[in-house]
């Protein structure tokens, strides 16, 4: 996959493809064929300031960690997208989400990860 703008993570999708996070851009969306299916930032109308840390949870939406911004987003594969975290973070770097929605973010600025609990549809 070429002609991203600073790759800076990654995470699979359920469907076979993944999702790549650029710095001070965007996030990107492609199918198990290395083809673009969106951006996050298109389909959504959402501003990023410098996504950072991405993964899928169990109902397959996105969940992104926004550094400057502070806060983690989460983008359902149909509907808005929904501030899950926006207090108590000072550089959220890495994501990651449990099946029972426990929301983990590694906070560089604390250097410390924190463990949030969320709604989430069962698969």
């Amino acid at each position: 996959v070429s002609n991203l703008q600073g790759p800076r993570y990654i995470s699979p999708a359920p469907s076979g493809g993944f999702v790549v996070s650029e710095e001070c851009g965007d996030v990107k969306v492609f199918t198990s064929s290395c083809k673009l299916l969106c951006s996050l930032s298109s389909k959504y109308g959402h501003r990023f300031g410098n996504p950072a840390g991405v993964c899928i949870d169990v109902a397959g939406s996105i969940l992104v960690a926004d550094e400057q911004l502070r806060t983690v987003h989460l983008f359902p594969e149909h509907g808005v997208p929904v501030c899950l975290v926006s207090t108590r973070l000072r550089r959220p770097a890495g994501v990651a989400c449990s099946s029972s929605g426990h929301l983990f973010v590694a906070d560089a600025g604390e250097n410390c990860v924190k463990v949030f609990k969320y709604c989430v549809r069962p698969p």
